[in-house]
């Protein structure tokens, strides 16, 4: 069953490597999980789950192969609601028909009808008050109705009043094409962080004092430089206008780099680069920093991450005079070269589902200039977006 377990995992598309699954065979012989099926579900996961976007698959096929095993190995111990116990049912009864199936009886008296059952039945029921099946009064199946019953195979609940549903995905589809949240975009930023050891030794290097102690035949602490990270990362936000739309969705971006990047720079610019950026949009007519400054402040060696929807005129990006609140006097295409050549490391996040770019020809004009890096604003749109950075 394990190896069926894990064979389907990876047909599901969910990355699962040999050595995670002898990871949890080993668990399982070390008795990690217990006898309880929700321990054994939890510890799986844990084993042979990286990634949270794949948590969903990971529910189905586990609800798949290991389908029905609660249904027997829990004791019956758990105190519910009387009114939590009814199942759901597409059947119309009087209240003199719901009042006689009350009188099936409680908790313990349903889990050992339905060890009796499981026992006895030897093949798929439809309708009637005994067998597990679909449709009826029976406690047990899917789709009939019982106030107090065991859901069994059903896609979904009516009612909310079964005791014991299996069936229930405890997780959103986190796939690669939803929005990010601040937490989802901590996890892909993580990947972009590089660690080294720098400045002065004033950390203890624990291997080199024990070594040379041993070869000298006394104490001979050793030091070392602490580990920081060292990716620099410089971001351009897109602000105002068509932007609006996307405020949560930048400013949780933004949230997510200031607490994962030890070195961030940032900066604020409405369109299209030019020849003028601001760190305050409050003051940004006052206070603006030359883009030239910027560009000759921070080195080649930082991470470059446009954040825009790149919606605007074409004549924004490609002529002189183009800005819609000021007369530039170089295009901003001749800015975004400009970042280009110095910065071998930019990318550009788009807010804009990319199935809609096509239908604007500002957002294809820097795509191209951006040499196609380009990508949504999403879970596989910032991984991809961290890959290239990487290189």
């Amino acid at each position: 069953m394990f190896a069926t377990f894990f064979k389907e995992l990876r047909d599901a598309k969910v990355p699962v490597t040999l050595k995670e699954y002898l990871t949890l065979l080993e668990a399982l012989d070390a008795g990690v999980a217990g006898a309880r099926v929700e321990d054994f579900y939890y510890l799986s996961r844990s084993a042979l789950v990286k990634d949270e976007r794949h948590l969903d698959r990971f529910d189905a096929v586990f609800g798949h192969v290991f389908k029905g095993l609660d249904l027997m190995s829990e004791a019956a111990t758990a105190e519910i609601p009387e009114d939590w116990l009814r199942a759901v049912s597409h059947l119309y009864l009087t209240d003199e028909e719901k009042a006689r199936i009350e009188e099936l009886g409680g908790w313990d008296e349903i889990m050992e009808t339905l060890r009796r059952r499981l026992a006895e039945q030897k093949e798929r029921h439809q309708g009637g008050n005994k067998w597990i099946g679909t449709g009826g009064t029976s406690p047990f199946g899917a789709y009939g109705y019982n106030p107090a019953g065991v859901r069994i195979g059903q896609k979904e609940s009516r009612h909310r009043r079964a005791i014991k549903v299996w069936d229930k995905r405890e997780f959103k589809d986190l796939a690669s094409d939803v929005e990010l949240g601040v937490r989802n975009i901590k996890l892909a930023l993580r990947r972009l962080r590089r660690f080294a050891r720098e400045g002065a030794a004033e950390e203890l290097d624990l291997d080199q004092t024990v070594r040379g102690t041993a070869r000298k035949g006394y104490l001979d602490l050793a030091l070392r430089p602490a580990r920081r990270n060292t990716v620099k990362v410089l971001m351009f936000f897109d602000v105002g206008g068509s932007m609006d739309w996307h405020v949560r969705t930048a400013e949780e971006l933004f949230s997510a780099a200031r607490s994962e990047f030890k070195h961030l720079e940032y900066y604020y610019f409405h369109n299209c680069l030019y020849e003028g950026v601001w760190r305050d949009n409050a003051r940004r007519w006052s206070e603006t920093t030359p883009t030239w400054q910027v560009l000759n402040t921070y080195p080649a060696d930082y991470k470059v991450i446009f954040v825009g929807d790149a919606s605007m005129s074409p004549y924004e990006v490609t002529h002189v005079g183009g800005a819609v609140e000021h007369m530039n006097d170089e295009a901003g295409a001749a800015w975004l070269t400009r970042v280009t050549d110095i910065y071998p490391h930019a990318v550009w996040l788009n807010p804009v589902p990319e199935a809609h770019w096509s239908y604007t020809p500002s957002i294809g004009l820097i795509r191209r200039l951006m040499a196609g890096r380009m990508y949504p604003m999403t879970l596989a749109g910032l991984d991809e977006a961290i890959r290239e950075l990487m290189r």
